[in-house]
């Protein structure tokens, strides 16, 4: 038998959270997807915490290796994405180095869409424009973490089958 305060909360949560999910939806203001800091004191602290996770991921790829853990095929998947996750925060460290560190380029918004970026040397404009394009490691590297992740999930799940291990019923 079911308990009614569990089924009546879902046209509670549609009547009450619903018209402020609403409201939320349509009172957005754009978000970019690099994040500029003011102070150096705000800069410094988030250059250092990428430091801190390329360090955290390539402590992950040694755990992952020295334990033998790379034969299978979710945690191969799961060390695919750390390193991914530091060839990202790498380009994302030196794209924030140079856009607030270094006076090599000046960038100007020309448009929602366009940038113009002005340098003396055309090879720091053309790695500068690359490593803006950050999301080419990131993306891929949360695929990798997906993948990893839902391969172990299904293993475990097989090997709970296979063992006939029941859940406790809820009470």
């Amino acid at each position: 038998m079911k308990n009614k305060r569990t089924t009546s909360v879902f046209p509670f949560l549609c009547r009450r959270i619903g018209p402020a999910l609403v409201f939320l939806q349509f009172s957005v203001v754009p978000a970019m997807a690099t994040q500029t800091h003011g102070d150096p004191e705000g800069l410094v602290v988030h250059q250092i915490s990428h430091l801190f996770f390329m360090f955290s991921m390539g402590l992950l790829i040694y755990w992952i290796r020295s334990h033998g853990l790379s034969k299978n095929p979710g945690w191969r998947y799961i060390q695919y994405a750390a390193l991914l996750f530091i060839i990202w925060t790498v380009d994302a460290f030196f794209a924030h180095q140079i856009d607030e560190f270094y006076e090599w380029i000046r960038v100007t918004r020309t448009g929602p869409w366009q940038i113009h970026i002005e340098t003396d040397n055309p090879v720091i404009a053309v790695f500068y424009y690359l490593t803006k394009m950050d999301h080419l490691w990131c993306v891929p590297a949360l695929w990798f973490m997906y993948l990893g992740l839902r391969r172990l999930n299904r293993e475990a799940q097989h090997k709970i089958a296979q063992t006939g291990f029941q859940q406790r019923p809820e009470s």
